[in-house]
């Protein structure tokens, strides 16, 4: 394993998690809910996060890595939320959910904007940019595709929730089921690489040199 290369993707994924969950909590601060203000979640402070939800934030991460030998990595976390506000007021719990990933959409345009301007460094402090920033690409078109899914317990279920009442209806019903969540997430392992690399390799393939992974 490349220590350097995994301790960049976990850091990366760390950064990328906390901009998520931090940009759910402020939108939903913004529409009137507090509950993850009151919880701390409207920072960048990565630890109140990590308190919050350590297994995603930690276990699950480091155990992608061992298990890929240092070359991936993933990880979710949770912004705590009224249901009662969110049934209240629909279209803003839609907002809050697209917040999470609207921000990985940001941090991946900014590493998309840096790879640009780079090119292809001549100095070793340029390819340490260029490495970082190809991560947070990856990582974070990784985290909004995935989360984009209109599946319970997604954001993408939330989103459509929150605009439609019969998906609302839907999804209600799918997330009483028994393990719904844990079948979701076990059939997206298998299937979200399908989904995911077509998009990754579209956009890498805007650059006027593209990233290597």
């Amino acid at each position: 394993m490349n220590w350097q290369d995994a301790t960049l993707l976990f850091v990366t994924l760390i950064i990328s998690l906390t901009v998520h969950e931090a940009a759910h909590a402020l939108v939903a601060y913004w529409g009137g809910d507090r509950t993850a203000y009151r919880g701390g979640q409207v920072t960048l402070n990565p630890l109140p996060h990590i308190q919050r939800e350590p297994f995603g934030m930690l276990i699950l991460p480091i155990v992608a890595l061992l298990l890929s030998g240092g070359r991936s990595t993933f990880g979710f976390a949770h912004a705590p939320y009224d249901p009662i506000w969110a049934h209240h007021h629909p279209k803003r719990a839609a907002l809050m959910a697209a917040a999470g990933p609207f921000a990985n959409v940001l941090l991946a345009t900014l590493a998309f904007a840096i790879l640009w301007f780079l090119g292809r460094p001549a100095s070793g402090e340029g390819e340490a940019v260029r490495q970082i920033a190809g991560q947070f690409l990856y990582l974070n078109l990784l985290l909004a595709v995935f989360n984009i899914l209109p599946l319970p317990p997604l954001d993408g279920a939330a989103v459509l929730g929150g605009l439609s009442r019969t998906a609302r209806n839907l999804f209600d019903g799918l997330q009483r089921i028994p393990y719904m969540g844990l079948v979701v997430f076990v059939l997206l392992i298998r299937y979200v690489d399908d989904l995911f690399w077509p998009v990754f390799r579209t956009v890498n393939g805007w650059l006027p040199v593209p990233f290597g992974r």
